[in-house]
């Protein structure tokens, strides 16, 4: 064995090794640990607590990171591009992830109409759905747009706006969703969406000015190169993280025997879809549009995935996935911190296969004949459901509603797969995150040569371009060295 070349690997994906390791440890560790209380008894919450401690910080760090990280990389990245190449870069990424999520759907219906994992079983109880808020498929679709546009950049901060549904005065068993009295409120949660909106907005806006507005591009340029500094560090917390976050959950099952037992097919229906469109289908895609090996693609995309699966939220694994792209698969910094807060927001291809899959199974439970208009009803509401549904921790569940809403299921429902959606949750993050990285790999191979005609192609670098164009000479006709000047 050549020693000298496998040290060298070790070296160059030491991280990523070892984030692996951590996940298989979790694993580990949360099946063991399930056997230490005494026979018939279980871990407590506060137990768990403890044991989740040290994943919730570093989930928090990361967290901390989508704000700035995605404010400065959009405006630095769209603002260095000439507005027909920032138009062709954004409508190429926004028709390859709308492309892919149709495929996603109509994977998953096929799949879940072929092995039918839900006829001839007896349907459980349903509990008490933890989804309290009455919603609609219209209302849904209106919130997403509503949160575009969000009226206050602070607030969306912190909040997101969400209709909210009341039985009208005097007639609380109204039948009728659609006539109850319609309001709305803010929810805890980042409105990623209007974020993304805006940034994009104030990019264009700064492209189209550079001249007059250099000092700020470089100051959004410096400020994303900052924070991808302290996205380095954090990342290197991911092994230890990911290891006590996935041995946490393992341990707040019950029984999992049990889970399995009642919701195999169904798990295996949804989780063998999911990984099917993202390493097989996504693969091809990519061979077919760039020629490039995806194998070695998604090698080198190991680390983020890895920390999707350990944090089940895309957002959240944004700065390791921009970090990958950047170092190991050498996409160019203007196209994916461009291309990737907009996968991270509107690309979800687990979750709509999860999401179509699911609603299906859940009217074979019922009993319920489906028409095709059916079908075709709840693939373009998956699809859209999808779109609107946050990077966070089992965001699908609740855009999952709108999606029985289409076939006339009621919200409670949900609770019939709620008992592995926490491990499914997981792979459908896995898998966005990887069909976010195809899409920015594929849009950079289609803008490549116009790229490369905007020297120099590296983003902390491209700041120089306008100011070189405006401070070309002092006031006396001496010339300015631009390394010395920032």
């Amino acid at each position: 064995m050549n020693w000298p070349k496998v040290w060298g690997f070790v070296q160059r994906n030491l991280l990523t090794l070892l984030t692996i390791l951590g996940v298989a440890i979790g694993i580990a560790l949360g099946l063991g640990l399930r056997n230490v209380p005494a026979e018939g008894e279980t871990w407590s919450p506060r137990n768990v607590m403890y044991i989740n401690y040290v994943g919730d910080l570093f989930l928090r760090m990361l967290k901390a990171l989508i704000l700035p990280l995605i404010v400065s990389s959009l405006i630095a990245a769209v603002g260095s591009l000439d507005l027909s190449l920032s138009k062709k870069i954004g409508g190429l990424a926004v028709l390859y992830y709308m492309a892919t999520t149709v495929l996603a759907v109509i994977l998953g219906i096929v799949l879940v109409i072929t092995i039918k994992p839900g006829s001839d079983r007896e349907a459980e109880e349903t509990t008490e759905s933890s989804l309290e808020r009455n919603v609609t498929t219209v209302d849904t679709l209106l919130d997403l747009v509503r949160n575009m546009f969000p009226p206050n950049l602070v607030q969306s901060c912190l909040q997101q706006y969400q209709t909210v549904l009341t039985p009208p005065p005097g007639r609380p068993d109204e039948p009728d969703i659609y006539e109850w009295v319609v309001g709305g409120s803010y929810s805890e949660g980042m409105n990623i969406l209007g974020l993304v909106v805006a940034s994009i907005v104030f990019g264009v806006a700064l492209g189209a000015t550079k001249q007059e507005n250099a000092l700020v591009l470089s100051f959004f340029l410096q400020l994303s190169h900052i924070v991808m500094k302290v996205t380095g560090w954090v990342i290197w917390l991911s092994p230890v993280g990911v290891t006590f976050l996935i041995a946490s959950k393992i341990l707040e099952i019950e029984d999992l025997g049990e889970m399995f037992g009642k919701l195999g097919i169904y798990f295996a229906v949804v989780a063998g879809g999911i990984l099917f469109h993202g390493f097989v289908v996504l693969s091809l895609l990519f061979l077919l549009f760039t020629r490039q090996n995806p194998l070695r693609f998604i090698a080198n995309m190991g680390q983020a995935l890895a920390t999707a699966f350990g944090t089940s939220s895309s957002s959240a694994t944004l700065p390791v996935t921009m970090q990958c792209l950047e170092e190991k698969n050498h996409i160019d910094q203007r196209v994916s911190r461009f291309v990737l807060p907009i996968g991270a927001t509107i690309n979800m291809d687990g979750t709509a296969l999860y999401e179509a899959v699911a609603a299906i199974f859940i009217a074979q439970l019922r009993g319920l004949s489906l028409s095709f208009g059916n079908v075709l009803a709840i693939s373009i509401t998956a699809t859209a459901a999808s779109i609107g549904a946050a990077g966070i921790p089992q965001a699908g569940l609740v855009t999952l509603v709108m999606v029985l809403d289409t076939v006339g299921l009621p919200a409670e429902d949900v609770s019939l797969i709620i008992a592995v959606d926490w491990l499914l949750d997981r792979f459908r993050t896995l898998v966005n995150v990887l069909g976010d990285s195809f899409g920015a790999a594929i849009v950079y191979h289609f803008s490549k040569a116009d790229l490369d005609g905007l020297k120099p192609q590296d983003l902390n670098e491209s700041q120089h371009t306008e100011l070189d164009l405006e401070l070309a000479n002092r006031d006396d006709g001496t010339p300015i060295d631009k390394n010395s000047r920032l």
